[in-house]
């Protein structure tokens, strides 16, 4: 996803777009990896004087809702990175930076074998583990 097709899907289901969206879109933008709410709002507090952690955490959760960001769990806590749109693969996410490998495989194809007669409405699969930059660190 980038940020001006983000914007248009906003528009198109009728939200306002403001400097402050813009700004957490761009964020996202320029960095790797998976994010937390708290990385967002030092990023932004640099910018918005006063912004609140409830409008970053509605934000990201709006975006993530609108299919802009996903979402996954680390360490008990939800992190968000723009939404890949190009090609269906998955992710090797590290625990510590947070840092994303493609993955170009996808387990469905054997799990579709073994529920033939079953509806699946979507997956996910993540692995996670240290990239090679924070193992050796």
């Amino acid at each position: 996803m980038n940020v001006q097709k983000a914007l248009k899907l906003m528009k198109k289901n009728g939200y306002k777009i403001t400097k402050r969206r813009k700004d957490i879109l761009s964020y996202f933008k320029h960095v790797d990896g998976y994010r937390t709410a708290k990385d967002v709002i030092a990023y932004m507090r640099q910018r918005h004087e006063g912004i609140s952690f409830d409008t970053i955490y509605r934000n990201l959760h709006l975006y993530n809702d609108l299919g802009i960001l996903e979402s996954t769990e680390l360490q008990a806590e939800k992190h968000f990175r723009m939404a890949c749109t190009t090609d269906h693969h998955h992710h090797f996410i590290c625990n510590d930076c947070g840092a994303t490998t493609k993955i170009n495989i996808c387990p469905m194809d054997d799990v579709k074998l073994n529920l033939a007669n079953y509806y699946i409405a979507g997956h996910k699969f993540e692995v996670y583990g240290l990239c090679p930059v924070c193992r050796i660190a």
